[in-house]
């Protein structure tokens, strides 16, 4: 299921209502719940700023007394992190640069409404990146506290050094030296610490260490601070302390087993099948490939290897015989990449991978088609038998933008799997280059994508019950269109319609749910149900003056009361299409049919909407939802909201109910509805046993 925005929580100085209303409309219909407060004074933004955490502020240029200039001031002066538009009257190449000086993220004219959502978009990301990146900060100074806890208390010496002088050490290399404190051992070179012929040794392993972002161990004598000299091992590593680099030393007394524990560790990081490195291995060092690419800017890449037919392979030469296979496939992998900066490793049953640290596209495109031509050409013998396997490659690469190396590693899966989606690689035997996939910004492409579903019927409708706080029998369910994507994963439709502008394929799109909900809904009534649906339809529906007429046919074709029907419109397109929405809802009422309001109360007056839109029913904004339980002026707002909807007559809703602690909250406010996932998830039948509320 797609992942619900969050929230975003928006300031307008705009001395115009309906002009602020439009740019809550506009963030609505890209795609983004929005909560605004229009600023009207110095204090006014003042009180607001202390009350509540903002993500935007869009300023309208304008001759008034509290001015968008005084406002980026009053955010400067409070040092407040909010990203900060101007809405100009036109474009002028002096006026611009004037208010980016200022502060201000950007300067669009007031009529640039697509300019304006794509500045939107990149300051939002920006933000959510810094907010993420303080607390990631705010983290990682717990960590390195914790981690100090640890070293002090630790048993082994331990100590970091910068720059060839020790910058910290704990309490167990201090007694190994014998030095009284860290004040003493700072002015100690980590060379004093060690006999002349173990210094140059020291050198070399450190500037590895340094350089090549490696680990290195070495024997060496110690020489302690009364001049006794002691046989050590130490060990180097790459680290950082105080946000620098530095090298950490662990000094441990010599013991006979050095050549043990190396080998122990070596025989940890192998597979035992096949020799190869493991995954443990392999991810370690996809780890340091990761960091070591952000940091040097260079560019790497990583091949998933998956061998095709596997469990087919498999029952045909049973368990030895896949053994052997896939140890002489190891062989025949390590034999078939001849770059000397790469990892080869198992991953599992079927897979391997490998890590080339230091590749572009094209080079690691042709070491992938270099092993699996290798493995296509290869005859495998297998009890004298003869064994022919295919493998399915996926390429990733790794360069300043990657994510985390556990999503490294999947977009590589994701591209192994995706082969058998390639024209002529049914049964795979090809290679994948991960794209990352950029949104649908093109109207067309997306009333296409649409279209085509509608055409090959990848359309489905689920029904997710709506049940009452007050104790009433009655049967609601509202009804929700998912579309099968080229995966057959549900999506939204809607979230493929343009975010501004009209669009015919809406309107198709409402008919098909209409059409399909009359069947079912009149099915389920003939078995005894009285059961009312909420159906939801887009502004295209409320202005086409065609619609009504036609779903007054499909009534009386499906002998469907016209009250078992409650139609929804959502509040921004109630706002953007008032006269249309008020015509739509007296209309509907002549059928004898229901009116809702959805995402009620984001607008700057939504009460308005309602003197103008006689609905029966309102369903307030899911986020009010998430944030009750977490904000107590939230309740004491939603408790307002409710009690005034109740004088006018209107039954509610709150949505996304999602966990038992919240009813308790809402059955206090009043609230006549509740519907989420806590109740029940959205299902392709109308099974829910209203008898057990």
């Amino acid at each position: 299921m797609k992942k619900r925005n969050e929230t975003v929580h928006l300031l307008i100085l705009d001395q115009s209502q309906n002009d602020a209303e439009s740019m809550v409309s506009l963030l609505r219909n890209s795609g983004r719940a929005t909560r605004a407060h229009r600023v009207t004074s110095r204090e006014d933004l003042q009180e607001h700023l202390s009350d509540h955490l903002w993500d935007l502020f869009l300023a309208r240029e304008q001759n008034a007394e509290f001015d968008a200039r005084a406002a980026l001031a009053e955010i400067k002066r409070l040092d407040k992190d909010i990203p900060f538009i101007v809405l100009t009257e036109d474009y002028d190449k002096e006026q611009i640069p004037e208010l980016l000086k200022l502060g201000a993220q950007d300067a669009i004219p007031f009529e640039y409404k697509n300019h304006l959502v794509h500045a939107i978009n990149r300051e939002l990301k920006n933000l959510n990146e810094r907010r993420l990146r303080r607390s990631a900060d705010i983290h990682l100074y717990e960590a390195e506290k914790r981690c100090e806890l640890l070293l002090d208390s630790s048993k082994d010496a331990i100590a970091y050094v910068n720059d060839g002088m020790h910058v910290y050490a704990n309490q167990s290399y201090l007694d190994f030296f014998d030095y009284e404190d860290m004040d003493e051992m700072m002015c100690i070179p980590i060379l004093d610490t060690l006999t002349k012929d173990s210094q140059e040794k020291y050198k070399e392993l450190s500037r590895r260490v340094i350089n090549n972002h490696e680990e290195a161990h070495y024997d060496a004598v110690a020489r302690r601070s009364d001049d006794s000299e002691l046989d050590v091992t130490i060990n180097l590593s790459p680290a950082t302390y105080d946000g620098e680099p530095c090298t950490q030393i662990i000094v441990r007394p010599q013991e006979n087993d050095i050549e043990l524990v190396s080998k122990l560790k070596e025989m940890s990081s192998q597979d035992l099948l096949t020799g190869l490195y493991n995954r443990q291995y392999l991810m370690e060092q996809l780890n340091h490939t990761v960091e070591s690419v952000h940091k040097e800017q260079t560019e790497a890449a990583i091949l998933y290897i998956s061998v095709d037919q596997f469990q087919t392979i498999k029952s045909d030469i049973g368990i030895a015989g896949t053994d052997l296979v896939l140890s002489d496939l190891a062989t025949l992998l390590s034999n078939s990449i001849s770059e000397e900066k790469c990892v080869v490793a198992r991953m599992g049953d079927e897979s391997f991978a490998v890590l080339l640290t230091s590749s572009d596209d094209k080079a690691a495109m042709k070491v992938a088609e270099a092993v699996r031509s290798a493995v296509a050409e290869h005859l495998f013998e297998v009890s004298e038998r003869t064994i022919q396997l295919t493998v399915s490659i996926g390429i990733t690469l790794i360069n300043e933008s990657s994510p985390k190396p556990n999503d490294v590693m999947g977009r590589a899966l994701k591209a192994a799997s995706d082969v058998k989606k390639l024209e002529g690689h049914a049964k795979g035997n090809g290679i994948n280059l991960f794209v990352v996939q950029q949104e649908i910004n093109n109207s067309m492409t997306s009333v296409s994508i649409l279209q085509k579903a509608l055409d090959s019927n990848r359309f489905k409708t689920l029904f997710q019950p709506i049940i009452s706080l007050r104790g009433e029998g009655e049967e609601h369910y509202e009804a929700l269109l998912r579309m099968l994507d080229s995966n057959d994963e549900e999506v939204s439709p809607y979230d493929f319609l343009p975010p501004t502008g009209p669009s015919e394929i809406a309107s198709k799109i409402d008919r098909w749910v209409t059409l399909q909900t009359i069947k079912s809904l009149s099915a389920h009534r003939s078995k005894g149900n009285q059961t009312r649906l909420f159906l939801n339809v887009t502004a295209e529906t409320v202005v086409d003056p065609t619609f009504l007429q036609w779903l007054s046919v499909a009534l009386k074709a499906a002998r469907l009361p016209g009250d078992s029907l409650i139609f929804q419109m959502t509040e921004n397109d109630a706002i953007n299409h008032l006269k249309q929405a008020k015509a739509f809802t007296k209309a509907i009422k002549e059928l004898h049919c229901k009116m809702s309001i959805s995402r009620f109360g984001c607008s700057l007056d939504p009460f308005n909407t309602l003197k103008h839109v006689d609905a029966d029913y309102v369903k307030l904004d899911g986020s009010f939802t998430e944030e009750i339980q977490q904000n107590e002026d939230t309740r004491k707002q939603i408790k307002e909201m409710i009690q005034q909807l109740q004088t006018m007559g209107k039954l509610t809703i709150v949505p996304l109910v999602e966990n038992a602690a919240v009813l308790s909250t809402l059955w206090q406010a009043g609230v006549n509805y509740i519907q989420g996932y806590y109740l029940q998830a959205p299902a392709s039948e109308m099974n829910y046993d209203f008898s057990e509320e």
